[in-house]
């Protein structure tokens, strides 16, 4: 019987540009903003105690990889020179170097988060030469409002901070708990209902960052993110000057509860004006949490409006 032909192979130069092709894509993959591309004090903090963990748990990993390959190529069942020992059962040199590497392991990364963890508390403020920005943050469903005490204005999905200043964050939650996040300036922290936590952040190069919400808290968790604008001093003082200016509407405790309801991909809005104590009689419950999106009573997709 005459065999049938076999299809015909496809030449190496035709995997070549398939891989050529696919490798734009690859580097590209990692062009997305991240903790890898830190643009501050803490950012680079964060940055480098990632990197460090990886090397250190690489000790134990690769060698792991490399004695089960090497395990597996000499007790292969075509190597004579393999000696079979089935009453094998102890060996203190095997154990020593099976339980030292880990060992080695958790002290280095325990020194590491030690050292980290004080140096990165999100509690200690940042040294510098320049008094820092305050800016009060509250999460509702889905959405970021952002309170300057000092110039009393405010706005929404979009947060402008000076370049080269630190920034320090009271942060709390008019809904479910949720956590805070800007991936190139560094820690990310949670914010919960009637408890107001702390973080100081800066950066060191003017550009657009992104922000988000970095834990599911309901259906429109998807669009819960905001741009940081950091931008030179004269120009972050022009956008307050702008905002109190701009005729945009005013922050008052009852503005603040149809804010509060229950709204997707909401377009950044600035306010004139802050009704004074705002933000703390959010934190004390002195204006009502919102109901949490596990009701659709007060949800609204299309998002507050300017008045």
């Amino acid at each position: 019987m005459k065999r049938a032909p076999s299809a015909p192979r496809r030449p190496a130069t035709a995997w070549a540009r398939r891989a050529a092709a696919l490798l734009p894509a690859l580097l590209l993959a990692g062009c997305d903003p991240s903790v890898l591309d830190p643009h501050g004090a803490v950012g680079r903090g964060d940055s480098t105690i990632l990197i460090d963990s990886v090397v250190i748990m690489t000790a134990i990993v690769a060698p792991t990889i490399a004695a089960t390959l090497a395990f597996a190529w000499w007790y292969r069942a075509s190597n004579p020179k393999a000696r079979y020992r089935p009453d094998f059962e102890y060996s203190g040199q095997v154990e020593l170097i099976t339980w030292s590497i880990p060992l080695l392991t958790i002290m280095l990364l325990g020194g590491v988060i030690w050292v980290g963890s004080h140096e990165l508390d999100p509690y200690k403020p940042l040294p510098s030469s320049q008094p820092p920005l305050e800016v009060q943050v509250v999460s509702l469903d889905w959405k970021w409002l952002f309170i300057y005490p000092g110039p009393h204005v405010a706005s929404v999905n979009k947060l402008v901070i000076p370049v080269d200043r630190p920034v320090h964050f009271t942060l709390t939650s008019g809904s479910v708990m949720t956590a805070f996040f800007i991936p190139q300036l560094g820690s990310m922290i949670y914010t919960m209902n009637h408890m107001a936590t702390q973080l100081y952040l800066d950066a060191d190069k003017p550009g657009v960052y992104l922000g988000e919400a970095s834990q599911f808290s309901g259906d429109g968790f998807s669009g819960m993110h905001f741009d940081v604008d950091v931008a030179p001093e004269d120009r972050f003082d022009a956008w307050l000057d702008d905002a109190r200016r701009g005729g945009g509407p005013t922050l008052s405790a009852q503005s603040y509860r149809e804010l509060e309801r229950q709204s997707e991909n909401v377009a950044p809005i600035v306010y004139r004006d802050v009704e004074p104590n705002l933000f703390d009689k959010i934190v004390s419950l002195a204006l009502p949490p919102a109901p949490g999106p596990g009701t659709s009573a007060h949800h609204d997709s299309s998002g507050p409006t300017e008045k």
